[in-house]
């Protein structure tokens, strides 16, 4: 081992000139001809988009196209959360659910209050919150003749608007940070259409307990066409009505909807009480927002899974309100305050710093990407794969993304090309955006750290310039 370490400047410089050898023609400032079209057909100008290509154990790259330019990343932008929270959480970190009983327990009657303490779990849903509830049974609470306390003071309370990114604030993608966050805080709505009875059945997972739902009349459209505005929902906090129709030539359909009008208390209540009751329990009186008493004592706890778990969720289905859970976590632990986006930032800024890497250019407004402000440049987010891949926890970070042709939001793409199965990449988009990010292993045996980013209207039309990019990479590399 004192061998190689002696040796390993040696390496670095073979494989940076053997590298640059086998790149094929391309220079730093030139793109590969076949992006090049692709970029061409696309109509979007070469200014408008940046690459970078470094073989791991090189120098420097090989290939750096606009790589100083920061650029919106899009979903991009979960690496560097991810890889943070690898290193600065740890691989076996995870998120503990507690319950507190302030009172007295006797027979199965608590008289007093449950308290229900989060950490911003990412991954509190609906089957571990049902085991969570099934602890707190078999420890002898049935009966809670006080109030469920929810105490969300993991992280710092602000403000937050679902409708401030595009609109359209029933989109799951929409759902904030909270640090009692269940099940993402949505719902699936399962239609199904009967037409022996002239009528649609209306199903919501989870129920919530006393929402009532009033279901869509029947239609005879024989297309399905655009459903979801066909149905005039209207999803509100006590109940949900579909004033419109549903057509019988849809079929079975599932909608996931954010009920944004509900508070999180209100969801979080909802889904409480009903699998509460569910499990032969009763709860007089409130569900209500605070602090668990001090002199409350701990009752029953639930762990998450750990760090690589989760973000394998967030990078292979680029999961939003995860990342974002992640982020404020990053915060909290590094500043042992309430998370909040300013202090998870601020954590990620200093651990960068420390690796060496300056990124000036970089503003991260919740880590996920879903943001059109956040910026990064191709060399910084490609230093940070080049670091990752050096990193011990690199085996849990590259299996967290996409493999190409396989799985993921990569699962579609390159299937027939020699780069499927050859790299993990993961990709990034927004209207204006489209952006790849991540690992080839190029025919050769070399690994290639590659980063893609197209901020353009045509943006939408440059995936056939990333993928070009990415099998040249595996061919050449």
């Amino acid at each position: 081992m004192q061998i190689f370490k002696e040796f390993r400047p040696l390496a670095f410089l073979i494989a940076a000139v053997c590298s640059v050898a086998t790149i094929s023609q391309a220079t730093a400032q030139e793109l590969p001809l076949a992006m090049n079209n692709a970029l061409k057909q696309a109509k979007i100008p070469a200014k408008n988009v940046g690459v970078f290509v470094q073989e791991v154990d090189a120098a420097r790259p090989m290939l750096a196209y606009n790589a100083a330019a920061p650029f919106n990343p899009a979903s991009v932008m979960k690496l560097i959360t991810t890889d943070a929270a690898l290193e600065l959480l740890g691989p076996t970190f995870n998120w503990k659910t507690q319950a507190y009983v302030d009172g007295t327990l006797n027979g199965g009657v608590l008289m007093g209050d449950l308290g229900i303490k989060g950490s911003g779990d990412p991954k509190l849903v609906m089957e571990n919150f049902w085991m969570f509830l099934r602890q707190i049974r078999a420890k002898g609470v049935r009966d809670i003749r006080g109030n469920v306390v929810l105490d969300r003071s993991a992280f710092e309370e602000n403000a937050y608007d679902p409708a401030q990114f595009d609109g359209d604030p029933q989109k799951p993608y929409n759902v904030g940070p909270d640090a009692l966050l269940l099940n993402y805080k949505t719902i699936a709505l399962r239609f199904l259409p009967d037409e022996t009875t002239g009528q649609v059945s209306v199903t919501m997972e989870p129920p919530l307990s006393g929402y009532a739902l009033q279901a869509p009349r029947l239609s005879k459209d024989a297309v399905c066409g655009d459903w979801q505005g066909k149905l005039q929902a209207d999803v509100g906090v006590a109940a949900a009505a579909f004033n419109g129709s549903y057509s019988a030539a849809c079929g079975e359909k599932v909608w996931y909807v954010h009920p944004y009008r509900m508070s999180a208390g209100q969801y979080f209540g909802g889904v409480l009480r009903q699998m509460w009751g569910e499990l032969g329990g009763t709860i007089s009186g409130k569900v209500m927002p605070g602090n668990v008493a001090p002199a409350a004592r701990l009752f029953a706890e639930w762990q998450s899974p750990a760090v690589p778990e989760v973000i394998r969720d967030i990078n292979k289905y680029s999961n939003n309100v995860m990342a974002r859970q992640l982020l404020l976590t990053i915060g909290a632990q590094a500043s042992q305050a309430p998370g909040s986006t300013e202090r998870g930032a601020r954590a990620i800024r200093s651990w960068l710093s420390g690796k060496g890497i300056g990124a000036d250019e970089l503003v991260i407004e919740n880590g996920a990407g879903l943001s059109r402000n956040e910026r990064v440049a191709p060399n910084t987010l490609g230093q940070v794969l080049v670091a990752a891949f050096h990193s011990p926890v690199m085996p849990e970070y590259i299996a967290s993304m996409p493999l190409v042709g396989y799985d993921g939001t990569m699962r579609k793409r390159l299937r027939s090309e020699g780069v499927a199965g050859q790299a993990h990449i993961k990709t990034g988009s927004l209207n204006d955006v489209r952006s790849v990010a991540g690992f080839v292993q190029a025919s050769s045996g070399k690994m290639y750290v590659v980063v893609c980013l197209i901020n353009h209207p045509n943006a939408p039309f440059g995936q056939a310039a990333q993928d070009a990019l990415l099998q040249w990479v595996f061919e050449k590399g």
